[in-house]
């Protein structure tokens, strides 16, 4: 019931979004600050979502992580994340971007049971994993950054207007928005790292070393990408390709990782 009623709830937020989008393409300041209902609708949904996940997640074994779990708690950290960014930045346009994934997870979630491994959140397993998380998020709403402003530069050059254009900030604060953003994701992902590291007996060990070293591979492609922004000036179409490569790269490591063992090795 909490699955479905977090679907209407973020289908609400994405129909309010393109809505008043539609309404008022030409003003010169975008409305979508102005929007009175899109911050309790999703209070609302992020609300929904969150008791879904803990209802589903919570065993008397402990929690399960499967790979549709996974997913579904990715976007809705994703979605929690950026729910705090546009308090003080215009970012709503990426709710546009973010929720028909999010509904994707949350259909493919109610259709499905849980599988995977049970994990017991203790000797800081727990900290690892939910600073891995932050991270996997933080990083996915720095893909959708970067899909975005691929699309923000990719008409400025042609010097043609689209109307999700209208609601967006200037093309040196959206880069400047991604390089925040990955700057936050690369921090999250080395602490998540050295916890693992840490907390974990054998982080090389079967089932986690796939995952271990594409996550080591997607921080090298991140803290690259901010040395050479830092040093060398690297933005625009090379920053947004090593920002997907990463991300990717990344989500291979984390979702791949769970698809493969559950639905093809378990199965």
């Amino acid at each position: 019931m909490t699955t479905l009623l977090a679907m209407i709830a973020w289908s609400l937020v994405w129909l309010t979004l393109f809505l008043q989008l539609y309404k008022a393409p030409d003003q010169p300041t975008p409305r979508l600050l102005q929007l009175k209902w899109l911050k309790p609708l999703m209070l609302i949904a992020l609300a929904a979502h969150g008791l879904s996940l803990l209802w589903l997640m919570r065993t008397h074994m402990g929690f399960a992580l499967s790979f549709n779990l996974a997913a579904s708690l990715v976007m809705w950290l994703t979605n929690l994340l950026l729910f705090f960014a546009q308090l003080k930045r215009p970012v709503q346009s990426l709710s546009l971007f973010t929720l028909p994934f999010t509904l994707i997870s949350l259909l493919i979630q109610m259709f499905s049971q849980p599988t995977g491994y049970m994990i017991s959140l203790n000797n800081g397993l727990d900290i690892h994993i939910i600073i891995s998380l932050l991270a996997y998020s933080m990083l996915t709403l720095a893909a959708f950054q970067a899909i975005l402003l691929s699309i923000q530069n990719h008409y400025l050059h042609k010097r043609q207007s689209i109307l999700i254009l209208k609601s967006l900030p200037p093309l040196l604060d959206m880069e400047d928005l991604l390089f925040r953003l990955i700057f936050t994701g690369v921090i999250l992902l080395t602490l998540g790292l050295l916890t693992g590291f840490i907390y974990l007996t054998d982080l090389f060990a079967q089932h986690v070393a796939h995952k271990t070293v594409l996550s080591l591979i997607a921080w090298l492609i991140f803290t690259t990408l901010l040395i050479g922004h830092w040093r060398y000036g690297w933005r625009g179409r090379i920053a947004i390709r090593w920002t997907l490569i990463g991300s990717v790269i990344l989500m291979l490591g984390f979702l791949g990782s769970k698809f493969v063992i559950e639905y093809l090795v378990q199965r």
